[in-house]
């Protein structure tokens, strides 16, 4: 969604009939991985399952295709089939690897096929981290008011301290959003009408 924000033309591919039903509902364009080896140029695998990318995909690939793992170790992008498909390999960048296939294709393989986010990442930048240091720093200040009252158990932090910090972030970017009226506060409460 993020991608497709930014303009990015996403194509899902899905195992599961309720997700793809559901990527589908939410405007995006799903297929098979196979079909859509042949022109994608961004890769990214997010499933936690073996040989997502395989030797069968690789073959289809379009040149210059980047494939990247944010899935589950590097079992989800075949990298053993991808280096017997290849005549030679080359580091172009840290964290991205070029295979050139036996016929001049080229495949980029980023992270050596580790989790992208982790293996290559150099930091969140300060937008998400104040967020996420803004949301530590009220759920402690919670748990110290509200101690007494607490089992010794995990807690999901009320859905108040996540609108307060998104209400402080969008303030401070210089963006105003509508609120509810107390009428409409009051008819989303009570459902009655209609009834």
């Amino acid at each position: 969604m993020r991608a497709k924000g930014m303009g990015a033309n996403v194509t899902v591919t899905e195992v599961d009939y309720v997700k793809a039903i559901e990527a589908v509902m939410d405007g995006f364009r799903v297929m098979k991985l196979e079909d859509a080896m042949s022109f994608a140029d961004i890769i990214i695998t997010v499933t936690g399952n073996l040989n997502v990318v395989d030797e069968k995909h690789i073959r289809l690939a379009k040149d210059g295709v980047m494939i990247a793992n944010s899935g589950h170790f590097n079992d989800e992008i075949n990298i053993d089939a991808l280096e017997r498909l290849s005549v030679s390999k080359r580091t172009v960048r840290d964290f991205v690897e070029e295979y050139t296939l036996k016929d001049g294709r080229r495949v980029y393989l980023l992270a050596e096929g580790r989790l992208l986010n982790l293996a290559a990442a150099e930091g969140h930048p300060a937008v998400v981290m104040d967020m996420s240091f803004a949301n530590q720093a009220l759920g402690a200040e919670y748990l110290v008011r509200n101690a007494h009252n607490m089992e010794k158990k995990v807690y999901v932090l009320p859905t108040e301290l996540d609108q307060e910090i998104a209400r402080l972030k969008l303030e401070s970017m210089g963006i105003s959003i509508d609120e509810l009226t107390e009428e409409q506060k009051a008819y989303l409460s009570s459902w009655q009408s209609g009834t």
